[in-house]
């Protein structure tokens, strides 16, 4: 009797299994399966240093500079450089999927290996398509690694009435003690009323939706995808920057965008 119990239980647990595999349908990926710059038919640039990029940031961004992005071996390189461009003394890259993808809900995977060292900030999040104003139509950092604390994963999300510059941010964190040497599963599920952020697949931060309005969740909007390593910053410097950790670099084996 017991051994019957254990077998239905498990064709249950393995059929509720199959079944959630198969709602999700891939929609959107790159493999960094060629050798070059990033696909542009996939990727566009955010460029120069716009004041910091509010955060009071060190790097310059650069276009379709190689050694700054580029696919090698089956990887997007996206590398943080000390050199001077104009008035500053560091290089990085910021790419997006604005004007090229966007997408309402869903699970957005990365695999990637991330960046050490002091003054390293590097992320994987998502705006929104329709930003107007940061942060009230919505960001959702699906991870931030900060040098000075390594090995701290960061998941959070940003709104009108839930950010940090007014105190009120709402995230979690979780520790991944092989960061820059091994590859994890960076990820974030989401629809009208979840959204949850992950590694390697563990859940570490949630946020509901509270039915309050658009300044507690505007996260019905379409979102596109940025990755990028930061220098410095309000957050990155808190310690300042170790210019003999460079060159850093964040090695993206893959991203997959998939809806239900």
């Amino acid at each position: 009797m017991r051994r019957v119990l254990f077998v239905t239980i498990f064709l249950a647990a393995f059929a509720c299994h199959a079944q959630e595999k198969k709602e999700w349908a891939l929609v959107w990926q790159d493999e960094f399966n060629y050798k070059g710059l990033p696909d542009s038919s996939k990727w566009s640039y955010d460029v120069g240093n716009r004041n910091g990029w509010g955060n009071k940031e060190l790097e310059y961004y650069t276009y379709k500079k190689k050694t700054n992005a580029r696919v090698e071996k089956g990887k997007l390189i996206i590398e943080a450089r000390r050199e001077k461009v104009d008035t500053f003394n560091y290089t990085s890259a910021r790419l997006l999927t604005k004007g090229k993808a966007a997408w309402q809900y869903g699970k957005i995977e990365v695999r990637a290996k991330i960046p050490k060292g002091t003054g390293s900030w590097p992320a994987i999040w998502t705006l929104a398509e329709n930003m107007k104003r940061w942060p009230d139509d919505g960001e959702i950092d699906i991870m931030e690694h900060v040098g000075f604390d390594p090995g701290q994963v960061h998941g959070t999300i940003h709104c009108k009435k839930y950010n940090h510059s007014i105190g009120t941010q709402r995230g979690d964190k979780i520790y991944v003690g092989d960061f820059s040497s091994a590859f994890h599963v960076y990820s974030m599920e989401w629809d009208k009323e979840m959204i949850k952020v992950s590694v390697d697949g563990k859940v570490f931060f949630s946020f509901a939706n509270e039915h309050t309005g658009y300044e507690a969740w505007p996260f019905d909007n379409k979102m596109f995808l940025i990755l990028n390593i930061a220098v410095g910053g309000n957050w990155g410097g808190q310690k300042g920057v170790d210019d003999k950790a460079f060159p850093m670099r964040m090695e993206v084996d893959y991203v997959r965008v998939y809806q239900k």
